[in-house]
């Protein structure tokens, strides 16, 4: 199982500075969608740089001009970038198109998607790399949210995938048992007081 940081800074500078700390420990680099919003796809181009040996993320979050918005990701230097599950299949097929004449890849996020493992099969039909079963910060803060939601609906969909929403050092084990590809660590990573002693556990965890 890969392990993903995802970087929701909002400054080149705070990006470099970060995955300065935990890229020897980490496989994939996301830049989260505030840091693409706020510092341009500049920030892809500059981890990359920084990075060359590491897998880049451009958390885009398409919803529309699949193939345009991610050409752009992929001429900036992403080597994954993010459509929405929601979008139209037209969307996600376009950004596949994209992908594939870079030999990049596209990742379906299914956020806010009801039938997730429905549309992941779908995804995965329509090209996508995997798909990210994914619980966004707002839905996390809701009362009664589990984790176990998104991993049962992985191991269900049959599908490469990774899981995001409250992945830590404890449950980093029950999403590898799950049988995900990736593990996407946001704030347990990028929160905590030694980035990369969070990152360094994180990796050690994982069998």
């Amino acid at each position: 199982m890969k392990l993903q940081v995802a970087m929701d800074v909002l400054t080149v500078e705070a990006a470099l500075e970060l995955a300065g700390k935990v890229a020897e420990y980490v496989d994939i680099i996301e830049l989260g969608t505030p840091l693409v919003k706020n510092a341009g796809l500049a920030a892809v181009a500059a981890v990359k740089t920084a990075h060359p040996d590491k897998i880049v993320f451009a958390d885009m979050k398409t919803m529309d001009a699949g193939e345009l918005e991610a050409e752009i990701a992929f001429n900036a230097g992403a080597d994954l970038v993010s459509v929405l599950g929601s979008a139209d299949d037209s969307t996600i097929a376009g950004a596949v198109k994209a992908a594939r004449a870079h030999n990049k890849g596209i990742v379906v996020d299914l956020i806010g998607v009801r039938d997730k493992v429905a549309r992941a099969k779908e995804a995965r039909a329509l090209g996508a790399k995997f798909v990210e079963f994914h619980a966004g910060l707002d839905e996390q803060a809701k009362p009664g949210y589990n984790l176990n939601v998104l991993l049962s609906a992985g191991e269900e969909a049959r599908v490469p995938f990774s899981v995001a929403g409250g992945v830590n050092i404890s449950t980093i084990e029950a999403v590898q048992r799950a049988g995900a590809d990736v593990a996407v660590v946001g704030g347990s990573i990028y929160g905590a007081d030694d980035p990369a002693l969070a990152a360094k556990e994180l990796r050690a965890a994982i069998i």
